[in-house]
This record gives C-alpha cells, structure tokens and sequence, in this order.
C-alpha cells in the first residue's frame, strides 16, 4: 500500500510538472520552455526536477508522446464508425482533429513543427504516432472498399498527401488566427474542403 501511494504521489507529479511545462510554453514559446521556470512554479528546487526528468529533452519527449496519445483518443469513437459511411466519418474525425489542435496549440506544434532544435522523439514516444498513422491507412482503406476513393488513396503517397493537407490546415490555422474558435477559424473551416480536395482527386475510375 505504502508502495502504491508513493507511486501515485510520483504519477501525480509528473503530470503537474508537465501541466506547468506546457504553461511555461504557452507563455515563452515552445523552445523558451525552461527547467528552472518550470520547477519555481512546481514549487521545488531545480535538481529535485531532474529526479522525474533528467533534461529538458525529456520532458519535450514526454508531452510529445502526451499529444499523440490524446488526439488517438479524440478519433476513437469515429474508427468505430467508418462501416456506416467512411467519407462522412473521415471528416468529421478531422474535424475533431483540428477542434483538438486547437484546444492544445502547444502540443500541436510539438507534433506538426520542429520549433526545437535537436530535439527528436524517442522511438517510444513516436509509437504511438505510426500506429495513428495506421488508423488513418485503415479509414482510407474502408473509403476504397466502399467505393468512395480509389485503390491509390490507401497507398504511400495517398496517406503522405492527406496528411500534407490537414496539417496544413493545422498549420496555417495555428499560425494566423492561434486564438480563434474552431468554428470561427479562416483555416479550421476549410478543413472540410480540404478533405473533399482528397476525395476529388482519388475519386474512383470507371469501373474501379
């Protein structure tokens, strides 16, 4: 028991830290993130971080890994979907998608930028990120089996083009109009449009 309360009391740590790491963030840009800051706000002496993260690096890593897992979690419910109607749900699990990005600009650019030098993902935290690269392949390919897209879509250059789309949409919206709400934003409502750019132009050929 005492060993699970001390576990718990560390879990709980760590996720305030990284909370504070992100405000510190959204304050002092993405690279301003500071290990000092982030421990002054913790309420704990600079070394004691390093107890939890041993470089700054490490907490990047970790939020990284964070982002991806919680924007799998927001297209859960639409993969569960893709048999009713894959076009209508591929949107709107985008569109959610993007409301997400929205909602987390900093973990946002931590998937879409590079605004940290040398700062790479470990291949632990980038895990999560090919397997919701595999969700996206697994709902082009139930659009190609309904007849809504061609066979391509499903392929390499299909799934870099989609995402060179969206976080495109991503992108522009994060970078032009950071504060405005999804529904308002210039970029975030064209991410229907962007997604339709896709349908046209691996529209199935006759006869596919």
């Amino acid at each position: 028991m005492r060993e699970d309360r001390r576990l718990r009391r560390r879990n709980e740590t760590v996720q305030e830290i990284l909370d504070t790491a992100i405000d510190v963030m959204a304050e002092d840009g993405v690279a301003g993130l500071s290990m000092a800051e982030v421990a002054r706000r913790v309420g704990v002496r600079p070394p004691s971080l390093y107890q939890y993260f041993p470089s700054k690096m490490a907490i990047y890593d970790a939020l990284f890994e964070r982002g991806v897992r919680e924007s799998a979690e927001v297209l859960e419910p639409y993969s569960a979907r893709l048999a009713e109607d894959p076009r209508a749900v591929i949107v709107a699990g985008q569109q959610a998608s993007v409301a997400w990005a929205m909602a987390n600009p900093v973990l946002a650019q931590l998937l879409y930028w590079r605004p940290v030098p040398k700062f790479e993902p470990t291949p632990q935290a980038f895990e999560p990120s090919v397997r919701l690269l595999e969700v996206l392949r697994s709902a082009l390919q139930a659009a190609v089996h309904a007849g809504q897209l061609a066979p391509e879509a499903a392929g390499d250059e299909g799934v870099a083009l989609y995402t060179a789309l969206v976080s495109g949409v991503i992108s522009q919206q994060l970078a032009n109009e950071p504060s405005a709400q999804v529904e308002e934003g210039r970029f975030a409502r064209l991410t229907g449009t962007a997604v339709d750019m896709f349908f046209r132009y691996y529209a199935p050929k006759e006869g596919e």
